[in-house]
Parts: C-alpha cells; structure tokens; sequence
C-alpha cells in the first residue's frame, strides 16, 4: 500500500501522508516514502510544497511495530552512519524539507507526536487547526527526539521551552504551540490555507524565492561576513535577469507575473 502521494498542480507539489488509518504514523515503507517523495520533489520544477496527511492527524510519530524493532538491531550500525551528507536516514525525514529548493508549507490537523512533529517542523511555514496537539513525544519512551529535532527545535523555542517539551514529552495545544514558536499560524482549515499560501508564493518569481530560501537556511547558521557576502551573491544573480524584468513589468502593466 502507498504511503505517500505526490501530485502537481498548477506548479505547487502536493506531498500527503496516506497512511490514514493509522494517524499516519511511521513503519519501514512510511519512512522510505517520505524520503522517496522529498527526493522526487526537490529534482522537480515545483514553485511550492504543501506537506499534509490525510485523515484525522498529520502524524503520530513512530508506530508501535518501530518502537518492537528497536530491540532486535544495533542503534550504533542504525544511527551513526550519515547516509543523506550529514545526516542518518531517520534524520533527514525532517532535514529534507529544509534541503529542498522551494518553500514547504506543512497543514497540521489531529496530531503532529514525535517524529510526526519533527517532520513538521522541517518545513518553511506551519498552519495548525486550533484542535491539534503537538508533543516531542520522545521521552515518554525513554529516547530523545533524534529526527533532527535539535537542529530545528534551537531556532524556534526558547531553551526553556525546548528543555521543557524534550523533558516531560506532555502534549501543548496549537494556541500554546503558536505562542512558543513551533506553530506559524493557526486556521480552521489548514490544508486549503497552506495550499493558498503556497498558491501566493508560487506566483512570484522562482529564482529569487529559491535565492530567499538558500539565503535564510544560511544566514541562520553562518557568521555575519559569510551572510552579507551571500547577500549580495544572490542579488547579483537575480538583478536585470529576465524573471526580475517580468516582475517589473508585471507590476507596472497591472498584472501577474508569467515566468517560463
């Protein structure tokens, strides 16, 4: 049975867990389907993502036959090799929707548990239903959040907030989640905003929105003079370039930009 669907439309990538009946959560063919679908897409000519699951809930994290298998491998073999450049293939789940060229918007409804929510949080922008609950649901089972949820979590929540969630794995609301950073915006309907949103970006020009991309992943992470010197590369390479030139006419003639 599939796990995940990708279909285009009108340049945006729709990527859906479909694993329904099971909130989505993760086994063995889940997790290479993902991976799967963030490869297919990234080599695509999409403008935007938008990352959902169908049913009741985006994802519940790992399933209960994952958590089985733990006691029959050796973690090290498992977790140490990197796999995908610096990271194992459970981490890049969640790391491949930051390495991916276009922005991803993640619709969040039910819950988004463990692994589920890191998967979500790789995304650019996150739009929850005011119902859902988030958890780094890790320690409840004596682990710790290893989905590159300490690559992500860092830059969206305080350290108190983040040492408090990985601690006590106890479920926050998305009004909660919003206030702490974890959650972009909340909307009762998620999926059709995350598609709108990405409807929006999808119409403005596709080399600067991947420049704009490149340059937050790296401004977030690197010192000042390599980000001012990335700046101004970037600039250099859109200016006078003809998706720069239809912007311009597009917006004094009065209409939409046409990008080839």
């Amino acid at each position: 049975m599939s796990r995940v669907s990708v279909e285009y439309k009108d340049h945006i990538a729709h990527v859906t867990l479909t694993r329904g009946d099971k909130m989505n959560a993760l086994d063995d063919a889940m997790i290479k389907a993902i991976l799967s679908a963030g490869q297919e897409v990234a080599a695509s000519d999409a403008r935007a993502v938008v990352l959902s699951g169908e049913g009741k809930s985006f994802c519940a994290g790992l399933d209960m036959a994952s958590f089985a298998k733990m006691a029959h491998i050796d973690p090290r073999e498992w977790l140490m090799a990197r796999s995908h450049e610096d990271a194992n293939e459970m981490q890049e789940l969640a790391l491949i929707w930051r390495r991916i060229p276009m922005p991803v918007i993640c619709a969040i409804q039910g819950v988004a548990y463990g692994g589920g929510l890191q998967i979500a949080l790789g995304a650019d922008v996150r739009i929850a239903h005011p119902d859902t609950k988030l958890a780094v649901m890790e320690m409840k089972w004596g682990i710790i959040p290893d989905m590159g949820g300490m690559v992500l979590l860092p830059k969206l929540v305080r350290s108190d907030v983040l040492r408090l969630l990985t601690y006590t794995a106890r479920p926050i609301g998305a009004s909660q989640a919003a206030d702490w950073g974890l959650v972009t915006k909340l909307s009762d309907d998620p999926l059709t905003e995350a598609i709108a949103l990405a409807e929006d970006i999808g119409g403005r020009s596709p080399s600067a929105i991947r420049a704009a991309k490149r340059l937050i992943d790296l401004a977030e992470t690197q010192p000042r003079a390599e980000v001012l010197m990335a700046e101004s590369a970037e600039q250099v390479e859109l200016i006078g370039k003809p998706e720069q030139m239809e912007v311009i006419a597009a917006q004094m003639q009065g209409r939409k930009p046409v990008f080839k």
